[in-house]
């Protein structure tokens, strides 16, 4: 792969108070990544080193952006310690102010998609972030109105989501036949930028049985389905459904669908951590840029132990190195 067709990633170490940096090195460590993009990481040489050092690793360095390398752009906090191990408001702040200079870099035009380490919501509330997840700070920090929705990715299936973090006595009252479409408009647009060409996408339904015709509901007749023909008719996707809550994932289990639309939160994260947890991955889906992280948490009792499963992290590089492609591909156009 040629410099000018790899694309370009900004990497944030995530909290620097637990695994983030150990898990940026080792995955910088790999030759094999290195060549798949050009990787700039919000980090200075001195906290690459440390975090190299203690994962026994070596990263190589270069002094502009290109493959084979990282190149350090550095962050505006580098200078600001963090304690390790624990819940801080340094750590939150370095967290929020790494993702606003990686979101700059992308408006500058200098970089195609982030991935960032995982942080902790915690630290992020402490130090200022109020919104209800990262996926709302975001759209806030991009003045962009248009529909979002978290996506999770376990090995051979993705999920999106109609509601997301809202109680679950609202998710009916949010639920629109537009909703379901633009979250399957999105799911198939993501899924593509992972190399599926004709995503296969299910609509899970909301009520037991489906509503059973409308016994148990109507949010199937009304709004669900609806929907799913809108996305099947105009926007020309292989999408299908209605289907039973219980069931749609035995079916995407055994492979049937490449993805699945769910109309609440844990509709889809309780069969997706069943699933392939240790490889689940998080896509901010919707925005104006590409945004991947592994979907586990900091995990401060592992810290400096060099256990952390690599799995998660190697796949959120891999969809932000796809997606920052599809990026690269329409600046081309």
């Amino acid at each position: 792969m040629t410099t000018t067709q790899a694309p370009r990633i900004a990497l944030t170490f995530g909290d620097f108070s637990g695994i983030g940096p150990e898990l940026a090195v080792r995955l910088l460590a790999d030759p094999e990544t290195l060549a798949q993009a050009q990787i700039s990481a919000l980090v200075s040489a001195d906290e690459l080193q440390q975090a190299a050092d203690a994962a026994g690793v070596t990263v190589p360095v270069g002094e502009q952006p290109g493959v084979g390398h990282v190149h350090l752009v550095g962050s505006r906090l580098q200078d600001v310690a963090v304690p390790s191990k624990e819940v801080s408001v340094a750590a939150g702040r370095r967290v929020m102010s790494d993702l606003e200079q990686a979101l700059a870099m992308f408006g500058e035009g200098s970089v195609d998609s982030i991935m960032f380490l995982p942080l902790n919501k915690s630290a992020l509330h402490d130090a200022g972030m109020h919104e209800e997840d990262e996926l709302r700070w975001f759209a806030k920090q991009l003045d962009f109105g248009g529909f979002t929705s978290e996506l999770n990715f376990a090995p051979g299936l993705t999920t999106a989501r109609v509601t997301s973090h809202i109680a679950l006595s609202e998710v009916s009252r949010n639920i629109s036949a537009r909703g379901v479409r633009d979250a399957t408009k999105l799911l198939h647009q993501v899924i593509q930028g992972t190399g599926v060409e004709t995503p296969r996408i299910a609509v899970a339904a909301l009520n037991p049985h489906a509503g059973e015709n409308g016994q148990f509901g109507r949010e199937e007749i009304d709004h669900i389905a609806p929907g799913v023909e809108l996305a099947r008719e105009v926007d020309g996707i292989e999408v299908s459904g209605p289907f039973p809550c219980d069931t749609v994932f035995i079916r995407a289990k055994r492979g049937d669908f490449d993805g699945v639309v769910t109309m609440y939160h844990d509709q889809g994260q309780i069969a997706m951590k069943l699933m392939g947890f240790d490889q689940g991955v998080t896509v901010q889906g919707g925005l104006p840029v590409p945004i991947a992280t592994p979907a586990h948490g900091t995990a401060y009792e592992i810290v400096g132990q060099n256990k952390a499963l690599m799995g998660p992290t190697q796949r959120a590089f891999e969809i932000a190195v796809g997606l920052g492609r599809q990026t690269a591909q329409r600046r081309a156009a």
